[in-house]
């Protein structure tokens, strides 16, 4: 199970959507909300312990940095694979879906928005399969 759970994303309304899945779920104390993926990014580098099995929703489209970049730095600096992506997107571009492949290390899924309560359930269980 996942000791931290990071939602990141540019538009507020989405992340506090998807924190209220996780309160459902019971999950809300291990919750990191970020509207700027340049501090998530930070706080993720500057952890006690890196090697904790973490949870990231991260949107691709954001101004600062996109979730590809985000990624990028993931990659170049090594963090380790307990650092789990979820892209949770409003694009269903193919291109978009090519590109996360780069990244399969880190990318378990790519899910259009809005992220439902059922695909955290399936993904936390272990089942959730693209629809």
């Amino acid at each position: 199970m996942y000791k931290e759970i990071y939602l990141v994303d540019d538009e507020d309304l989405v992340n506090t959507v998807n924190a209220i899945h996780f309160r459902k779920l019971g999950l809300e104390d291990r919750i990191k909300s970020f509207t700027n993926p340049e501090l998530a990014l930070d706080d993720l580098r500057f952890r006690d312990n890196p090697n904790t099995k973490t949870l990231i929703l991260l949107d691709i489209n954001m101004p600062e940095m996109s979730g590809f970049e985000f990624l990028e730095f993931m990659a170049l600096e090594s963090f380790p694979e307990t650092n789990e992506v979820l892209l949770v997107t409003s694009s269903e571009s193919e291109a978009d879906r090519e590109e996360a492949e780069k990244y399969k290390a880190y990318v378990k899924e790519f899910i259009t928005k809005p992220l439902r309560i059922e695909h955290l359930e399936d993904y936390l269980q272990g089942s959730y399969k693209a629809k």
